[in-house]
């Protein structure tokens, strides 16, 4: 069946005339009387009875006019769904509490006009790439190691460096703190329930734990986060690690303090993911507007894992040099 011809059906039934679907279309009113012809002769019925005022449906026409309107309406989703800028911005912000969601949001509130597609989806950076590749998104924000070799069409840039706080409730040891260094936390019990055994995140606090004597408890049930948050308010030693722009609720009863960490500051790296050939228009005002947000810290003294740094600094810190 050929859409254009069921386009011109629909248009020229909720016109009334040929005249003006030709004019709605932008054709001739004779191509419009070519195609409802082709139509009727494929369909093998009257769709219209000409009158002296313009095209009446028939009885047939009046039945088959909601399936026509589907099947344009399917068909303009489908166009939507593939042609870049008509289709809304699938991004992967990986969980709906940390800083890529809060960025989507700001991004969203700066651009109400772009549509976008939010999901958080199950994945290590493995299966992150892989669905950009595929398509099934178009971007993802993870830790990209140095040495991760990723498909040629896969680009990548670092644009979140995000610290790390301490969240302790009241009655902790460290509640009063204003600040905390790293090697402050050590011999404090960091619970972290449920934290990767794999993948880039476990690297990470690997890494961190090897390098400032921290204890990393990662056992216990994984209930909802406002569980985590209620048992760490009622205890005595029991505190977490959140990303500074982690965003938590919690009543005031609770009286949780999020605690800076510094000198360093512990901070995790995460890059934006996606295709190289990606053109959807969105996708640049979108890292447009996070390398804007993306600001150097001077003067501040950080701490990264030796996995996310440049080769050419890791070699400089293994020869102390400059």
């Amino acid at each position: 069946m050929d859409l254009n011809a069921v386009r011109t059906f629909v248009t020229a039934a909720e016109t009334g005339q040929f005249s003006e679907a030709a004019d709605a279309l932008s054709i001739t009113q004779q191509a419009v009387s070519k195609r409802i012809a082709a139509l009727e002769k494929y369909l093998d019925v009257r769709l219209f009875a000409r009158t002296p005022r313009g095209a009446q449906l028939t009885i047939d026409g009046q039945a088959f006019l909601p399936h026509a309107r589907e099947l344009v309406r399917v068909a303009d989703r489908a166009d939507a769904a593939v042609r870049p800028g008509r289709r809304a911005l699938r991004i992967d912000i990986v969980a709906r509490r940390i800083i890529t969601s809060t960025l989507l949001h700001d991004f969203h509130r700066a651009n109400p006009g772009i549509d976008l597609d939010i999901i958080t989806l199950d994945a290590d950076l493995d299966g992150a790439v892989a669905a950009v590749d595929t398509g099934t998104i178009d971007a993802t924000f993870h830790a990209v190691p140095t040495h991760y070799r990723l498909p040629e069409s896969i680009r990548t840039a670092r644009i979140i460096d995000e610290p790390h706080q301490l969240l302790v409730g009241p009655r902790h040891p460290l509640a009063n703190a204003r600040t905390l260094t790293p090697h402050q936390l050590s011999g404090h019990r960091i619970w972290m329930p449920g934290l990767p055994a794999h993948g880039e995140v476990a690297e990470y606090f690997t890494e961190l734990t090897t390098t400032f004597d921290l204890t990393i408890d990662r056992l216990g049930p994984v209930f909802a986060k406002e569980a985590l948050l209620e048992e760490i308010s009622e205890s005595t030693d029991l505190a977490t690690l959140i990303g500074e722009g982690t965003r938590f609720l919690w009543p005031d009863s609770y009286d949780l303090r999020r605690i800076p960490v510094r000198n360093p500051a512990l901070i995790y790296p995460l890059s934006i993911i996606w295709r190289a050939d990606n053109r959807h228009p969105a996708l640049a005002a979108l890292r447009d507007f996070l390398d804007s947000r993306s600001r150097p810290r001077p003067g501040a003294e950080t701490w990264i894992p030796q996995w996310a740094q440049p080769i050419s600094v890791r070699t400089r810190e293994r020869n102390h040099l400059p």
